[in-house]
């Protein structure tokens, strides 16, 4: 497999990608190109195989910000003139393959997940090449297809027969953030109460910054598809629901985590609108959730966190927000490499992250004092570590719910990354 060098993860780094802008319509039609493809594997090894190339109606994401710089995510794919270091159109984002992967189960099993990238629907034909980030984030060359945009074999998305329903905005989708609701466990009786969900979302979004201060950069659509069975599977307890897209608890074992298994089922109603991130609202009242960035969302709709629930899962999603809290014995994280995500460091190149928003004054490790309860610091115990990894507040959202807010370092991350969809 070829690695990319260090020096990518310079550019990255430094930001010298994003003055390589693409002139979108050289390059590419209004449509969307999705690749399904499959990653097989166990803890220590995987393969990717193709499945195919689906035309969908309509591109939703930026048509400007084509070259992702960000760093952001575990996997990587960039697509370019064939015979040619020339990049188009490139894409970090995070599955639920590389989370598997890091179980027990994995260890001794070898299993396959379905997964999807997106992309601009190309006018020539173009190589898309997919990366994977090993354990120090150097990326890896893990498959290259070719894609002749006349190829008969590229498939149209099927039509489905399931109403959309425009929950806000109607801005156009290349300076708009797009997200699609879909529904999980509401049946057709249920309906109304997902209408409900859905305008529960979008007030819940703008209740918080800095996204209440982007409403005018938001388009937020739902697919009214219905399931034959009321809530979702509960494999912990036994239960078991005939759903739309078969979300679960008890994802890897953990009680509050809910996902779903069926990408194929998600990508086809996705794609029946423009869009660029995908939310789940999953009908059960059992407090859970999930958020992969790039790749898709969940949150249950019937407790009294939901409105928490919802803004952290999709800090995870849309931001790449790390989890803040940590628990005893875990180790996710190496302590010599910095990690990706932007509100947490192991101080291996804190300057790359929120130095620049923390005081000189301020004692670096913080300690986690009532003094510096206001402060943005350097507060160890994060990423699920109790010791290595820092946070930037003593609490955020995407540590408990008790402050109801944002720290000021993950709402510049959102800040970034809703101008990188929108300018």
């Amino acid at each position: 497999m070829k690695k990319i060098s260090t020096l990518l993860s310079l550019l990255f780094a430094l930001g010298v990608l994003a003055d390589a802008q693409v002139e979108y319509d050289r390059y590419f039609t209004d449509n969307q190109l999705r690749i399904d493809y499959y990653l097989f594997g166990n803890s220590d090894t995987v393969s990717y195989a193709v499945d195919r190339f689906v035309k969908e109606p309509e591109w939703g994401g930026p048509r400007v910000h084509l070259i992702d710089d960000t760093g952001y995510g575990m996997y990587y794919f960039e697509v370019t003139l064939p015979d040619s270091d020339f990049v188009l159109y490139s894409h970090g984002y995070c599955l639920l393959f590389g989370e598997w992967q890091t179980t027990d189960e994995a260890v001794n099993v070898n299993k396959g997940f379905h997964e999807s990238v997106i992309m601009p629907f190309p006018k020539e034909p173009v190589e898309v090449t997919f990366y994977a980030k090993d354990d120090h984030l150097e990326l890896h060359e893990m498959m290259s297809v070719t894609v002749d945009p006349k190829d008969p074999y590229i498939m149209p998305t099927p039509k489905l027969p399931y109403a959309v329903y425009n929950v806000y905005g109607g801005y156009p989708s290349d300076k708009a953030v797009d997200i699609v609701l879909l529904p999980d466990g509401y049946t057709e009786q249920e309906m109304g109460k997902f209408v409900s969900d859905c305008n529960f979302f979008m007030e819940s979004l703008f209740s918080y910054a800095p996204y209440d201060s982007y409403r005018d950069r938001f388009n937020i659509r739902a697919i009214m598809i219905p399931s034959q069975d009321s809530d979702i599977s509960k494999p912990g307890e036994g239960i078991y629901k005939n759903t739309a897209l078969h979300c679960q608890y008890w994802t890897f074992g953990s009680e509050r985590y809910c996902m779903t298994f069926d990408n194929r089922t998600m990508k086809e109603l996705a794609g029946q609108v423009p869009y660029d991130q995908i939310y789940i609202l999953a009908n059960s009242p059992k407090y859970g959730g999930g958020g992969i960035f790039n790749s898709y969302c969940v949150s249950s709709t019937g407790n009294s966190y939901s409105s928490d629930v919802i803004v952290h899962e999709f800090g995870h999603g849309f931001a790449g927000l790390a989890d803040e809290y940590a628990y005893d014995g875990t180790c996710n994280y190496l302590l010599d490499v910095e990690p990706w995500e932007p509100n947490i460091t192991t101080l291996v190149d804190f300057e790359a992250k929120w130095k620049d928003m923390t005081e000189k004054k301020t004692p670096v490790p913080t300690p986690v004092d009532a003094k510096y309860e206001k402060t943005v610091g350097v507060y160890e115990g994060a990423g699920y570590q109790l010791k290595g990894v820092y946070r930037p507040k003593i609490d955020c959202l995407m540590n408990t719910f008790k402050g109801e807010r944002f720290c000021e370092v993950c709402e510049r991350a959102i800040e970034r990354m809703i101008k990188l969809y929108t300018e």
